[in-house]
């Protein structure tokens, strides 16, 4: 695990803080623990980034194939091994979470289902990770990210994630995870009218929740 050491130079107002490698090793460790205890197993292969997200590039993505139908994603690298990162939510600090009925598949072919939203929920989970140092981003608030000139942008609805009341814990640390479900514009219209909330519960009965995939019909 030495390649998680910069990943995680947190940055201080007088210098930074240095990880030893034992602990970034150990906080890899206990935050594999917490996200296994809410979303199931970890799939054993690992997204990774050719270029680390601390330096520039995506974040990994971490898979969990067994949590819901479809696959998770979640992020590891936005924490560092003092529970710092996002600028704290009313809930505190975080990883991020996204799903999509697709399965998973191990294939290199870009034309995949499982591939073409897996790279976009890699983008878009980056943009938030990069966008979550800046501004404060808390569950059920929306969010649009702009997708360049002439085209529509994407839009997300984040929400608390603790399913059956399971909580992301990473070792004596209480963190959560912050669900970010890509909808389409007419559902960020409704949400920013009526509350994400009010989306949120369509996106339940409907059986769209908590997914990011967009092949199907608007709630609104």
């Amino acid at each position: 695990m030495n390649f998680l050491k910069r990943l995680f130079q947190k940055k201080s107002k007088n210098k930074p803080r240095e990880f030893s490698n034992e602990e970034f090793e150990r906080d890899y460790e206990l935050k594999s623990l917490g996200l296994e205890k809410v979303l199931g197993p970890m799939h054993n292969l690992v997204g990774h980034s050719v270029i680390p997200f601390d330096l520039g590039g995506s974040v990994d993505l971490y898979y969990y194939l067994n949590h819901i139908p479809g696959t998770g994603f979640a992020t590891m690298e936005l924490l560092d091994p003092d529970g710092n990162g996002p600028l704290p939510n009313r809930y505190g600090t975080y990883e991020l979470v996204a799903f999509t009925k697709e399965c998973y598949s191990s294939g290199d072919d870009v034309a995949n289902p499982f591939n073409i939203i897996a790279n976009s929920i890699c983008s878009i989970l980056t943009t938030i990770g990069l966008y979550s140092r800046q501004a404060v981003l808390n569950p059920k608030e929306t969010m649009e990210i702009p997708t360049g000139e002439g085209k529509e942008s994407i839009f997300i609805v984040f929400d608390l994630y603790e399913p059956e009341g399971k909580k992301f814990i990473v070792g004596h640390r209480h963190h959560h995870l912050l669900l970010c479900m890509q909808v389409f514009k007419s559902e960020m219209n409704f949400a920013r009218k009526n509350g994400s909330a009010a989306l949120i519960e369509m996106m339940k009965t409907t059986g769209n929740y908590p997914y990011s995939d967009l092949d199907r019909t608007p709630v609104v």
